[in-house]
């Protein structure tokens, strides 16, 4: 699984935003400043969080951005899916509208745990988790794994 620059920026966006502690909206600015992401690649996905029900926007001098919904009922899924559409596909297809045959044929099955674990994982972590560097037990315990944090 790859996570894009787009995905990653509007993850962290997001904690910035679940991080905020008062209700005035946060500037695209500040949190581009925060996040050292790119401020005209933060507006473009904020613009998309927007139109996915993520993010309100306010306009004017003391406009910005503000979270649509309590932070602990959005979750890492639902802002990955909102930029970068299904979380887990083979060549920009969907697991179950492929097809193998053959020696091959095993891959669908494999295809579909992979994206149930994946689901598993990053719809059952909220913003107000990461935010609050309070991960699930189950998720956090995978971080343990001898070989979690080596690449191989």
């Amino acid at each position: 699984m790859r996570i894009s620059a787009r995905a990653d920026y509007a993850v962290r966006a997001a904690l910035q935003l679940a991080a905020s502690r008062d209700d005035a909206p946060l500037k695209a600015e500040a949190i581009a400043y925060a996040q050292d992401i790119p401020h005209k690649f933060l507006e473009s996905i904020l613009n998309d969080m927007r139109r996915g029900g993520l993010v309100l926007s306010q306009r004017g001098g003391n406009g910005g951005y503000r979270l649509a919904r309590p932070a602990e009922s959005i979750s890492i899924a639902d802002v990955i899916r909102t930029v970068d559409g299904p979380l887990v596909s083979v060549r920009g297809v969907r697991p179950p509208d492929l097809s193998y045959t053959g020696p091959a044929e095993s891959l669908l099955p494999l295809w579909i745990a992979l994206r149930s674990n994946v689901r598993e994982i990053l719809e059952g972590v909220s913003l107000t988790d990461v935010a609050s560097a309070q991960l699930p037990a189950d998720v956090s315990a995978l971080t343990h794994a001898p070989d979690a944090w080596v690449n191989p």
